[in-house]
């Protein structure tokens, strides 16, 4: 239940800006549809001073309330976020649909459907696990505090000393939540179990000394340039502080999940817990915004396995490598040292140095194809090494809203033979330009409507997005018409988005276990096992999550080849990116609405 509060919470921020900053927000009344969906979101902001820190809009100003806060994790906190999310739901009904039109309506339809789908969500308390090796509490609120809490001035330095303390309180919290889900029925797998606790040891392994909350501090003190006896002191309070509040929180978690272990079974599937199949049907809904069961999403999947095998083959017999499967031919492509950079930190460095490289090529012929061009920079980072264990192979991560922070691009580093040179392109088109850093870029710019629509909370819509961009990357952009082997990598990761459903589908519909998604992902993609390990018991502890992305591609593919049907020569390509973009993210069926009238209109001009 986190998400009505990792939703909501920001939102307050934005409603303060949007008022002109002034500290009387509880006194705004609702007139009119967009009105009332920002007033309703208004109750959940001081669920999450984590997002308003990471939307970047008031931390450090007159308005700062939050940024030496965490949030509440506790049950009764989620049982306050549901009784006002129905609520809000209910007084949403008050106006609309009837009597809107045009933006207004699709706002009405928006926000009706999101708030539908979290009550849904809520039907089922014991839904999920709160403490897994990649997402939660124990491995998000570091990176939180050690890359998206800002450091400019002494108060903020105090503030950050006051949430490592939070951080002890969070982890109580959390852990009681872990035992009530334990006491229903709700216990991870014994590999999740085991992969939580290796990431948690890793952590505070070396003590509060070596810990990252304290050893990326002294950079960040130089700069605001405290004075040495200054700096010395907080740094002893910021060690003391990691001493005795988070390093003891993270021992008491692991000595519980080590309790747990011996009890848990192998199972993958979410089917293992009470309600398991009723919480899968609707994590599919959710994550697709479609009403797609699981066996027309797993035959979807087998079914693009097949065609992108074809056309992988096609590229490999081109390029002279014709002996053996598809996958050992690129199993040999991706150990040649030709392709690889170094695994040190000078290969390390010459990889994001090509990817920097990359990206100026791409923002180079975007113009051409996009009508709105992200006015936010870009950075593109290494993922934090503390994390890099369980870290996908990279993320998006967003810019804040006032220009304080970039958007950011982070690749995992761990081992760079994970991402030979031809496969770095499509990873950066799907996570930078013209991929999330675009589509996130453009919704946080949209004008005059409810707040709610800036922060693109479906993901079938923006990972769709992001792998539709892949395509367009090399289909109309042409970024691959001296590169076969990039077009492979690109065809490579759209393997892994269709495989993506045969196995998130397999695991938790068809009770396939974890060595048998293994198998068939390594099997289909040539990926390294590391790195298809990390990827499968990512789909266990995010059920159908995995399954937006190539559910989304083909939904926005369909409205494309509608539209060049129905429009002909009146088919443009940059007014169609600009149609999917401009109203920012939405359900599918939604976004399917919608582009239908796009079309008529452009038939009509």
């Amino acid at each position: 239940m986190r998400i009505l509060g990792k939703i909501f919470g920001g939102l307050l921020a934005l409603v303060l800006l949007a008022a002109g900053g002034a500290a009387m927000w509880f006194w705004f009344t609702p007139v009119g549809i967009n009105n009332y969906i920002n007033k309703a979101t208004i109750e959940f902001a001081i669920d999450s001073p984590e997002l308003l820190t990471g939307l970047g809009m008031i931390d450090n100003t007159p308005l700062d309330f939050h940024s030496g806060k965490l949030g509440d994790y506790t049950k009764a906190q989620d049982e306050k976020s549901i009784a006002m999310l129905k609520k809000a739901r209910a007084g949403l009904d008050k106006y609309g649909p009837d009597g809107l039109e045009g933006q207004e309506l699709l706002s009405y339809e928006i926000t009706a459907w999101f708030f539908d789908d979290l009550i849904r969500q809520t039907e089922i308390e014991y839904s999920g696990y709160r403490v897994v090796q990649n997402s939660g509490p124990f491995v998000d609120l570091p990176q939180f505090l050690t890359d998206t809490h800002v450091i400019k001035n002494e108060k903020s330095v105090k503030r950050y000393i006051s949430r490592i303390e939070e951080f002890g309180r969070v982890m109580a919290e959390v852990q009681a939540r872990v035992e009530d889900d334990r006491a229903h029925g709700v216990v991870p797998p014994d590999f999740i179990i085991e992969k939580s606790i290796g990431v948690m040891e890793a952590f505070i392994e070396g003590g509060a000394s070596e810990n990252p909350l304290v050893t990326t501090m002294p950079r960040k003190l130089e700069e605001i340039d405290l004075g040495e006896e200054k700096t010395a002191d907080y740094m002893a309070q910021i060690e003391a502080a990691v001493a005795e509040h988070v390093i003891p929180g993270y021992q008491s978690m692991i000595a519980l999940y080590e309790e747990m272990l011996p009890s848990a079974n192998h199972d993958a599937g979410i089917w293992r817990i009470p309600d398991g199949d009723k919480v899968y049907a609707n994590a599919l809904k959710s994550n697709t915004t479609t009403d797609m069961t699981a066996d027309e999403i797993h035959n979807v999947g087998v079914a693009e396995v097949a065609r992108i095998e074809q056309e992988m083959d096609a590229i490999l017999i081109a390029q002279g490598h014709t002996e053996g499967s598809i996958t050992d031919r690129i199993k040999m492509l991706m150990a040649a040292p030709e392709h690889n950079y170094p695994n040190n930190d000078e290969g390390r460095q010459q990889m994001l140095d090509y990817l920097v490289e990359l990206n100026e090529e791409v923002m180079a012929k975007a113009g051409e194809f996009f009508v709105t061009l992200p006015p936010q920079p870009l950075e593109i980072l290494r993922v934090p090494e503390y994390s890099q264990d369980s870290a996908p192979g990279g993320y998006y991560s967003q810019a804040a809203l006032d220009g304080s922070r970039p958007g950011r691009f982070y690749i995992n580093l761990k081992t760079t033979t994970d991402n030979p040179r031809w496969t770095l392109p499509t990873l950066l088109y799907h996570e930078a330009a013209p991929g999330h850093h675009f589509q996130i870029s453009v919704a946080q710019n949209i004008k005059g409507v409810p707040l709610l629509r800036t922060l693109s909370p479906f993901s079938a819509y923006t990972e769709g997005w992001a792998l539709y961009a892949e395509r367009l990357a090399a289909q109309d952009m042409g970024m691959y018409e001296n590169d076969p082997l990039g077009d492979l990598g690109r065809l490579q990761a759209e393997m892994f988005r269709a495989v993506r459903l045969v196995v998130d589908t397999g695991m938790h519909a068809k009770k396939w276990s974890r060595e048998e998604a293994i198998a068939y992902m390594i099997e289909k993609t040539g990926n390294t096992e590391d790195e298809v390990t990390r990827e499968i018991e990512r789909y266990v502890v995010w059920p159908g999550q995995a399954t937006a992305y190539k559910t989304g591609q083909l939904a926005i593919l369909d409205i494309r080849a509608r539209a060049e049907a129905e429009l002909g020569d009146k088919f443009n390509l940059r007014d169609f990116n600009e149609m999917i973009l401009i109203n920012g993210a939405m359900p599918l069926e939604i976004l399917s609405v919608n582009a239908d009238a796009w079309i008529a209109e452009q038939k009509g001009a």
